[in-house]
C-alpha cells in the first residue's frame, strides 16, 4: 500500500450512544446475531451514531435491509430522540412499502428503540421489533458495521479531513453517500455487487420463475 501511495482510513474510538430506559419493556432478541434474510423486507437492522461538527453534534440513524445491505431509510438530526428514528422509518416506508407483514426490525436497547411510539410505528407497517442485549455491539453487528464504514468513508474520509462545519452540510453529504452505497458500492457479502443490483437480480429471477409457473399451469389446463 505504501508503494502505491494508498493509506488506510483509521477508525476512531467508539463513543457509547445507547442509553437504555430501565423502565421500558424490551422486545425479545430472536435474531440471535443471524444478520441474513432470504428476501428483501424480512429483516431490517437499525442504530444511531454520532458525528461532531463545528455547529454541534449530529446524530445519524440508518435502517439497513439485511438481505441486500441496502440502506432503506436514514436521518441526520441535531438530537437523538425517538423522532430521529421515526423519521428514518418514514423514509423506509416510502421506499419499501406501507405494509410489510413478516418484517423484523432489529436494534440495540437504546431508549429510542424501546419507546412506545417506536413499537407503534413498526406495528403500523406490520413489523415486529427485536432488541439485542445492553452494551453488546455484537448483537447489532450489521448496523455497527455500516456506521463504521460510513464514518471511515465519508466523515473522516480523505476528501474531508477535520470536523464538518454544519449539520446541514453533513446531511447533504450523507444523502450522496447513501446513494453511492446503494447504487455503486461493492459489498463482499452479496458477491461484490451493489445492493440495488443484487435486489434487481433477485426480483428478475423471481419474476421469471413466476411467469414459468403460470405458463406451466396454463399448459396443463
Amino acid at each position: 500500500m505504501r508503494s502505491l501511495g494508498i493509506e488506510g482510513v483509521k477508525r476512531s474510538r467508539r463513543v457509547k450512544t445507547t442509553k437504555p430506559d430501565p423502565t421500558a419493556v424490551r422486545h425479545p432478541d430472536l435474531v440471535k446475531r443471524h444478520f441474513s434474510a432470504a428476501a428483501p423486507n424480512q429483516l431490517w437492522v437499525t442504530d444511531l451514531t454520532f458525528v461532531p461538527t463545528w455547529a454541534g453534534v449530529a446524530y445519524v440513524c440508518f435502517i439497513i435491509d439485511a438481505f441486500s445491505r441496502m440502506i432503506v431509510g436514514w436521518r441526520v438530526a441535531t438530537h437523538m430522540r425517538t423522532e430521529t428514528v421515526l423519521d428514518a422509518i418514514e423514509m423506509a416506508r416510502w421506499s419499501r412499502g406501507k405494509h410489510l407483514p413478516g418484517l423484523r426490525c432489529h436494534s440495540d436497547a437504546g431508549a429510542q428503540f424501546t419507546s412506545i411510539r417506536y413499537g407503534e410505528r413498526l406495528h403500523e407497517i406490520g413489523a415486529v421489533a427485536y432488541i439485542g442485549t445492553v452494551g453488546d455491539s455484537f448483537d447489532n453487528a450489521l448496523a455497527e458495521t455500516v456506521n463504521g464504514y460510513y464514518k471511515a468513508e465519508l466523515v473522516r474520509g480523505p476528501d474531508h479531513p477535520g470536523p464538518w462545519k454544519t449539520v446541514e452540510e453533513l446531511e447533504l453529504a450523507t444523502l450522496g453517500w447513501v446513494h453511492w452505497h446503494n447504487q455503486e458500492r461493492l459489498h463482499g457479502f452479496i458477491g461484490d455487487v451493489p445492493p440495488a443490483e443484487f435486489e434487481e437480480a433477485f426480483y428478475a429471477e423471481h419474476s421469471q420463475a413466476k411467469a414459468l409457473a403460470e405458463n406451466t399451469t396454463l399448459g396443463s389446463l
